[in-house]
């Protein structure tokens, strides 16, 4: 294990380099003009595998490639897969990042590029302490399968196909993710549950045309004023979702959880500084930490109606429509919460108009028991790693892919994340610190051993 360690701390400057190699790929796979892109990041990435001394290859899917890398197979060792993905969010709005997005600039040790954290860097450090293995000829104690595909950022559709088809290869003891967070660097962290989510959008249509809101106002509904009455009563003024039944397969946080909760480092002051919001709101009852992380929710997350321009046009708007989507938390289904919400919506729907209810994307909630082996033994590779002792939680947000890999490999998956909450994913100047790039190899590294002992 020594001359693994030597090796990542000798090879830092040049892990540097390759990464930002890595994302000056504009890999955006939600634009199709990007789709040589994409190709090109995928080569790249398999070249620098093979580089490193793995095997690796891509795979066509119906979207975008899927890259895979792997050590040699060795009859009666444990098989580990490590997931991430080299797509990246559109960059977009361009005249807010203080650098262009794809070349990548280092300040205060930090990497500024989309991409950055989501995912790159992120799942970077683990194939950089395989390298170490590898080129120290240090024996891992386990077989490793990198799986890297290019279509996370718009719903994984080709990743469940290529896990079903080669399903007998590619069962493992247990997945490996970095694309979650920790509180800070002083705080690693075992993610342990995910969130699901359920999409809806609404439209409730009104005249066969915009009218003049002077001659037939009055005479008419307006579907603006309709929508948006019917979603003020979602939620009432305690923040509790009214939806009947929403609540129904909730489980309660459990005592040892919401101890291990207030670990995490929490001031409100900042966290209301960080969102730019004069005060918080949340469902009674609950810490902020607990509502954003452990508690279902219901959110608008786009509104449409009538005239947009400048100036005023007076108008009855001929529909007006808007996009939800719930976070739902384990034991919740998918499918029954976007049942449940279209029920109530038709309920509470007046016959002055039309409604029209289209089903987005779904994908359940996940938890793993943090007490468990796996889980332990992840939370001790962090440990050594940061040099602080870990805390578990759960996050907010949501990555179906990890409740297909239980589903079709039947394999928890250990999510460990790298990325600090003021990374801006998804946002503008999106960062990765590069003391996070160090920490997850020298945890990467550590966990091999500690996983083929436990799991």
């Amino acid at each position: 294990m020594q001359s693994v360690l030597k090796y990542l701390a000798s090879n830092q400057a040049r892990f540097i380099e390759e990464l930002c190699k890595y994302l000056r790929f504009p890999s955006i796979s939600a634009h199709s003009d990007h789709r040589p892109d994409m190709r090109a990041c995928a080569d790249w990435l398999v070249a620098h595998c093979r580089k490193m001394g793995l095997k690796a290859r891509r795979h066509a899917t119906s979207g975008h490639p899927l890259v895979t890398a792997s050590t040699p197979r060795r009859k009666g060792r444990p098989h580990f897969l490590v997931y991430g993905h080299y797509d990246v969010q559109p960059p977009d709005p361009l005249d807010q990042w203080h650098s262009p997005p794809f070349v990548p600039s280092i300040r205060d040790g930090v990497v500024y590029a989309r991409g950055a954290t989501d995912n790159k860097g992120q799942h970077f450090a683990h194939l950089k302490a395989v390298e170490a293995y590898l080129k120290t000829g240090t024996e891992l104690p386990c077989d490793l399968t990198f799986i890297i595909e290019g279509e996370e950022e718009v719903g994984s559709e080709g990743l469940p196909q290529f896990l079903r088809k080669n399903r007998r290869g590619l069962a493992c003891n247990a997945v490996v993710i970095s694309d979650t967070g920790m509180p800070s660097k002083k705080h690693p962290a075992l993610t342990y549950a995910l969130r699901g989510v359920a999409a809806l959008e609404v439209t409730v249509r009104g005249p066969k045309a915009d009218l003049h809101s002077g001659i037939y106002g009055g005479s008419v509904d307006n579907p603006a004023m309709i929508l948006s009455q019917m979603l003020a009563q979602l939620r009432d003024k305690r923040g509790r979702i009214t939806v009947p039944g929403f609540y129904d397969d909730v489980d309660l946080l459990s005592a040892h959880e919401r101890r291990e909760f207030k670990r995490l480092p929490y001031n409100e002051r900042s966290y209301k500084r960080l969102l730019g919001v004069p005060e918080l709101f949340g469902e009674k009852g609950f810490t902020p930490i607990e509502q954003r992380s452990a508690r279902p929710t219901l959110e608008i997350n786009g509104l449409t109606s009538g005239y947009q321009g400048e100036g005023s046009k007076t108008i009855v708007p001929a529909q007006a429509s808007a996009k939800i989507t719930c976070r739902l938390v384990p034991n919740q289904s998918a499918r029954k919460i976007t049942r449940l919400l279209k029920r109530c919506l038709k309920e509470i729907c007046p016959p002055t108009v039309q409604l029209k209810l289209e089903e987005g994307h779904g994908a359940d909630p996940y938890i793993v028991s943090p007490t468990g082996s796996c889980a332990q033994a992840a939370l001790a590779a962090l440990n050594v790693a940061f040099g602080h002792k870990p805390v578990i939680l759960r996050e907010g947000g949501s990555i179906p892919i990890v409740t297909e890999f239980k589903k079709i490999l039947g394999a928890d998956s250990l999510l460990l994340g790298l990325a600090l909450p003021d990374d801006n994913l998804h946002s503008p100047n999106e960062k990765f610190d590069l003391d996070c790039l160090r920490g997850g190899a020298l945890m990467s590294a550590h966990l091999w051993p500690r996983l083929s002992n436990a799991c």
